[in-house]
C-alpha cells in the first residue's frame, strides 16, 4: 500500500468493521507505518480463532452457545454468547492495542446484537489508559446496530451468520441507525484528514 501512487505516506490509515476492525487493530498493534485506525463495532479481542503474528499468538476469548436466545420470530440473538473479559488489562485474548503508534477512533452502536460493542470500546479505552496512553476518541450511537455502513446503504437488521448458518439479529432502529451511518462517515473522513496529513477542513464524501 505504501508503494501505491495515490498513497501519500509516510503511513497508511486502516478502516475496519466487526472482524475487520479487529484485524485492523491487530495490524496497528504489530505493524509499523500505521498512522491512524478506525474500528467500527470491533470486539478488541481474538474471536473464534487464534490470531498469529510471527511468534506471537493471541488465543480466542471463547463463547458459550447455551447463551443464545431465540426471538419470537425464530431469529437468533447472539449478543451474550462471548465469554466475559476478565483481567481486562492483561487478558491474553485482548489485542494489545497499547502498542499501536497512531491514534484510534472507536465507533460503536449501542444496540449492537453481534456483541456488546459499547462495552468493548470502554474496555479498550481503559486498557490504553492503564498502559499510559491517552484516552482514545469514542463515538457511541444510540439505537444503532452492528452493521454501520456508508451513508444511504440499506440498514441490515438481520441476516445469515456464517458461523451458525442461521439468521441472527444485528440490532438497530431504522431512523437512528440511518442517521448514525451518515454521521459516522463524516467523522471517519475528518479523522483520516486530520491524521493522514489532510489539509481540507471539509472532505467530500464522494457518494
Amino acid at each position: 500500500m505504501l508503494q501505491h501512487p495515490q498513497v501519500k505516506g509516510p503511513g497508511v490509515g486502516l478502516l475496519g468493521f466487526s472482524l475487520g476492525a479487529d484485524i485492523c487493530l491487530s495490524m496497528a498493534s504489530f505493524l509499523k507505518n500505521i498512522s491512524a485506525t478506525v474500528s467500527i463495532n470491533g470486539s478488541g479481542s481474538s474471536g473464534n480463532s487464534t490470531i498469529h503474528y510471527k511468534q506471537i499468538s493471541i488465543p480466542p476469548l471463547g463463547l458459550d452457545l447455551k447463551r443464545i436466545k431465540v426471538t419470537f420470530s425464530g431469529i437468533l440473538d447472539i449478543v451474550d454468547i462471548r465469554n466475559d473479559i476478565v483481567e481486562k488489562f492483561e487478558n491474553p485474548s485482548i489485542i494489545p492495542i497499547e502498542k499501536a503508534q497512531g491514534p484510534i477512533l472507536f465507533i460503536a452502536g449501542q444496540d449492537d446484537h453481534n456483541w456488546r460493542s459499547d462495552l468493548n470500546v470502554q474496555t479498550a479505552s481503559e486498557r490504553l489508559q492503564a498502559h499510559g496512553k491517552e484516552k482514545p476518541r469514542i463515538i457511541l450511537y444510540p439505537g444503532t446496530g452492528h452493521y454501520i455502513e456508508p451513508p444511504y446503504f440499506s440498514v441490515c437488521p438481520a441476516s445469515v451468520h456464517k458461523l451458525f448458518n442461521k439468521v441472527v439479529i444485528w440490532g438497530g432502529e431504522l431512523r437512528a441507525h440511518s442517521k448514525a451511518q451518515v454521521d459516522a462517515w463524516k467523522q471517519i473522513l475528518s479523522f483520516f484528514s486530520q491524521h493522514l496529513g489532510g489539509t481540507h477542513k471539509g472532505v467530500s464524501p464522494k457518494l
